[in-house]
């Protein structure tokens, strides 16, 4: 027997069809999403961070959201003012009336026109309306609505908003967040005026709602990294959050999460930052700050 005899003839693999290659990469890519949350899932301590428990925010929170405090965006200031959170997804009104924190780069809750979570519901023309009753966990609605109404020469009294039961909503009321959606979604004789939409008809610009802020003059540089790495995961893995969520029907999230909201907080954003701040200052509501930004 010759010596080319005895060498082992090599197989070649049989080709995996479409469906096998589709199921093999899902498989994989279970395998790295679990890791990615397992990673996140340890990587906050010792910082306490707080978030929104809104559905716009889920995606920022991608993997750590057993770590996170979850409170009202007026509730989430205060914490952070006193100092017991050392982060927190918070109205960007908070960082532009507070020179006390950074605001981390590139990641923002944000619309370009409509937002269907943030608007005025009300009976009368706008041009009638004499008070505005406010959900009392809103910040930068109440801001943006006072400069949207300015624009127009109007200025009506804002008051407390006491119940979202559309039985007992007044004549003109500031919705934002889950309820404001529940709202929208139910019977009721209001007109609604969404804020995102007009004011992308005022400016021509994406509006910020929400930024991580941070304490300033505390080192870090590994949570801003967590932040980050948590708003990737939640954007590769977007179409899994909107499968899975329960709020609403899937052909709402796949708007609201995968149209109606994004998370970039880039050059158009800064520029619908600039001109929120050009206009709070032109009105005369409040001493505002220029954000000071962290990568």
């Amino acid at each position: 027997m010759s010596d080319t005899e005895n060498i082992p003839k090599l197989r070649m693999a049989v080709p995996e069809s479409v469906e096998q290659l589709a199921k093999r990469h899902e498989r994989e890519q279970r395998t790295a999403n679990r890791d990615r949350e397992f990673d996140l899932e340890q990587s906050l301590a010792p910082f306490r961070v707080g978030s929104v428990p809104y559905l716009n925010a889920v995606p920022l929170t991608r993997g750590i959201e057993d770590q996170i405090i979850f409170l009202p965006p007026s509730e989430l200031a205060e914490r952070l003012r006193r100092g017991e959170l050392d982060a927190a997804l918070v109205s960007v009104t908070e960082v532009l009336f507070n020179d006390h924190y950074d605001v981390l780069d590139s990641i923002a809750v944000a619309s370009l026109g409509e937002v269907q979570s943030v608007f005025l519901a009300h009976h009368k023309p706008l041009a009638e309306i004499l008070e505005i009753f406010c959900d009392p966990a809103s910040l930068t609605s109440i801001s943006l609505l006072r400069v949207l109404l300015a624009e127009r020469g109007l200025k009506p009294e804002f008051k407390r908003l006491a119940s979202y039961e559309p039985g007992q909503m007044p004549d003109a009321a500031l919705l934002i967040g889950d309820r404001a959606i529940d709202f929208s979604r139910t019977p009721h004789t209001h007109q609604i005026w969404d804020l995102g939409a007009a004011w992308y008809e005022l400016t021509g610009l994406p509006f910020v709602y929400a930024v991580w802020a941070l304490r300033r003059g505390v080192e870090n540089s590994t949570l801003r990294r967590q932040l980050r790495e948590a708003k990737s995961f939640g954007l590769d893995t977007l179409d899994h959050i909107i499968t899975s969520r329960t709020e609403y029907d899937l052909d709402f999230r796949k708007d609201y999460l995968g149209w109606l909201i994004h998370y970039h907080l880039g050059a158009d954003e800064k520029r619908g930052l600039g001109k929120f701040i050009e206009l709070l200052r032109k009105h005369g509501l409040g001493l505002v700050y220029e954000p000071q930004f962290v990568n």
